[in-house]
């Protein structure tokens, strides 16, 4: 009887077990599952990332092939640029050249523009003198034409003198003329009146 206590007791401890058991079992399986069940979804959502992936992977391999196309259209352009900067030197080298070639010329020319600059000087003041001469010559020209003019009116005025003289002399030339063949008239006259008195007083 005792044994089968015990018996009965073991096989309770073994049913306790057996339900304790095989609730963790369920319990586990519960677990796996909600864990199966997430797992499909990450499986499911992995999917839909590795899709966005490719997806994403076809838009980055093109914007790749277009960055690396771009990028050698920029070093194309990059190496013209650089030759371009070379030529842009050697033109800069050649203008620092002209540049310091213009400067000695324009050096030249400042000297050449001072000594013209003086030569002018000396020319206008040379040129002032000139005019205050021109002046003083063309004042003079100016008093020696009043001058010829009032000799001109002199001459004017002694020629008409002259004629009124020459005619007035041309008068008394004719009156002494005609007053010394009176004269010589008189002459005769008085030395005949004088005859006849020699001979009225014989």
């Amino acid at each position: 009887m005792d044994a089968i206590k015990k018996k009965m007791q073991a096989m309770k401890v073994e049913k306790d077990n057996a339900m304790d058991r095989s609730d963790a079992c369920e319990q586990a399986a519960k677990d796996a599952k909600i864990r199966a069940e997430k797992a499909e979804e990450e499986v499911a959502e992995l999917v839909k990332k590795s899709q966005q992936l490719e997806v994403d992977l076809d838009k980055t391999s093109e914007l790749l092939l277009t960055t690396t196309q771009q990028l050698e259209e920029k070093e194309k352009a990059l190496l013209a640029a650089e030759l371009e900067v070379n030529a842009l030197n050697r033109r800069i080298q050649g203008l620092e050249e002209d540049l310091e070639k213009s400067e000695d010329k324009l050096l030249i020319a400042s000297q050449k523009l001072d000594k013209a600059a003086t030569a002018a000087d000396d020319s206008d003041r040379m040129r002032k003198v000139l005019e205050n001469r021109a002046i003083q010559d063309e004042e003079r020209m100016t008093k020696l034409e009043d001058e010829l003019k009032e000799a001109r009116n002199q001459a004017e005025d002694a020629d008409k003198k002259y004629d009124e003289v020459a005619k007035k002399l041309a008068q008394v030339e004719a009156e002494l003329e005609r007053a010394e063949e009176r004269a010589e008239t008189g002459e005769t006259k008085i030395m005949e009146l004088e005859e006849e008195l020699r001979v009225v007083g014989n």
